[in-house]
């Protein structure tokens, strides 16, 4: 089985981003923060304008590290990147949950890093399975 991040699984619509956060659940465990929402197939069709684009997968996930915690460019590519493989690795069990839920047109996931140190990636991928194991229960 390979894990790679396709671009499909990358919250990048700026439609479904808003939404995902004015109207998306939020799990917070320190150092990350996961507002997350599941839309359902009709909604999906009614964000867009034309058809729904190709490249939407069944989860999408955004990763945010705000300037306000950590001034530094090279902080926060850091943490986006420890962030981004801890969810990598730790992913598969949320995409089988998500694929059972009927009726269901995408999952978006919006992870926020809301430290103002940078913390070691062990830390960080610990705190990412919880944060999957609680989406995932909720589903």
């Amino acid at each position: 089985m390979r894990f790679t991040l396709k671009k499909d699984e990358k919250l990048r619509h700026k439609r479904l981003v808003e939404d995902l956060f004015s109207t998306g659940e939020s799990i917070y465990d320190f150092p990350l923060r996961a507002v997350w929402r599941v839309i359902d197939r009709n909604t999906l069709e009614d964000s867009f304008r034309a058809a729904v684009p190709e490249k939407i997968g069944h989860i999408q996930m955004l990763i945010t590290v705000p300037k306000k915690k950590r001034r530094h460019a090279v902080d926060r590519v850091l943490l986006r990147r420890r962030i981004r493989e801890a969810y990598r690795l730790n992913r598969l069990n949320l995409k089988e949950a998500a694929g059972k839920i009927a009726n269901a047109g995408s999952l978006s996931i919006a992870f926020i890093y809301i430290s103002d140190k940078n913390l070691p990636y062990d830390l960080i991928e610990n705190k990412m399975k919880r944060i999957l194991s609680k989406i995932e229960q909720k589903l």
